[in-house]
């Protein structure tokens, strides 16, 4: 499986030729605000049914939409972390595999976040009310009932998340491997499957606890304080008096928004950004160390090696083996034809 780092750079190549501060569908640009940049492939699967391939590269995104309690909003999230603080005070953040539900008059004064930076996922917009009238034979047949999934999720003023499940990677996992010209009777298929599985679904012990918007902001605050210099070290209990908050509320708090407890989130993010120096810089090993906070160079390694799977020379060395490669490749000059 690809690590955040992996996703990060394949993003940034798959966005290369988007304008930063921009997000592009094939119709053009959609109205947002960003100082990132994202791609949605949008296809109208049936009238009032239109699913999404999104690619966001982004610490946040805000979209302008009108509400509308009749129009049900389903994301899927496949890789990374996306969230929103609804209007109603309430916050949902989606890690890979999760699957959040809401009418759009909950999500259209919301910012979408994306707490480790990207999120590639699926959205389907369905108007219930257009559907009403133009329902596909599929769901006719099926008996399924608009009335009741309206009731059911638009009539909650509030998100409907469920934790990531067999049922639902069933449901996406084949968009993502189908290939032309199989990949739009794909998406018609899942997106009349997933109303289905929504018809069907009953609350359990998948479906995730929303938090208070106003916590997760806090949440944030306290992620910018512990990044913005990685060489200091907080303790739970210095950012709990800190930011008043008790120290149980602040683990589950922070693992709702950025999906690890603390220590481990920290300790990859550390690691990431010691990946980036070694590669873009001479600094030495142990000038990395103590700049990502780790008071010996052997600590260091070991956690290095714990996230990277080899030590931090291991590792310069792998990418200037591979640097050197791609000069040759460069350099070499082209066979006349």
């Amino acid at each position: 499986m690809k690590t955040d780092m992996d996703m990060t750079e394949l993003l940034r190549r798959r966005l290369a030729d988007v304008p930063a501060g921009s997000v592009k569908t094939e119709a053009g640009e959609l109205t947002a605000a960003t100082s990132g940049k994202g791609l949605m492939e949008i296809r109208e699967l049936f009238p009032g049914i239109r699913l999404s391939f999104n690619d966001f590269l982004a610490g946040e995104i805000a979209f302008r939409h009108p509400a509308s309690h009749s129009v049900l909003e389903i994301h899927y999230c496949h890789r990374g972390r996306v969230g929103w603080d609804m209007k109603n005070g309430t916050s949902v953040y989606l890690g890979a595999g999760d699957l959040a539900v809401h009418s759009r008059d909950c999500c259209a004064d919301s910012v979408m976040q994306f707490p480790t930076g990207f999120c590639c996922g699926i959205s389907l917009s369905v108007d219930l009310k257009q559907l009403e009238g133009n329902m596909p034979p599929f769901l006719a047949e099926s008996g399924l009932s608009l009335c009741s999934l309206r009731e059911k999720y638009c009539g909650l003023h509030r998100s409907t998340a469920i934790s990531a499940c067999g049922d639902t990677e069933a449901i996406f996992a084949p968009l993502y491997r189908a290939a032309d010209p199989w990949r739009l009777p794909w998406m018609k298929l899942k997106a009349l499957e997933l109303l289905l599985f929504l018809s069907q679904y009953t609350p359990d012990s998948r479906l995730m606890t929303p938090s208070s918007s106003r916590q997760a902001d806090l949440i944030r605050q306290i992620h910018s304080l512990l990044t913005e210099d990685l060489s200091r070290r907080c303790t739970i209990e210095e950012l709990s008096r800190r930011y008043l908050i008790n120290p149980s509320s602040l683990k589950e708090a922070f693992r709702a928004v950025y999906g690890l407890p603390i220590a481990a989130y920290m300790k990859n993010y550390r690691i990431r950004r010691a990946m980036e120096i070694l590669r873009d810089t001479d600094e030495t090993v142990g000038a990395v160390a103590a700049k990502m906070g780790y008071e010996s160079q052997g600590k260091f390694a070991r956690a290095f090696k714990d996230i990277a799977g080899m030590t931090p020379t291991e590792y310069r060395k792998s990418v200037q083996r591979n640097l050197k490669k791609c000069l040759r490749h460069f350099n070499s000059p082209t066979p006349q034809s």
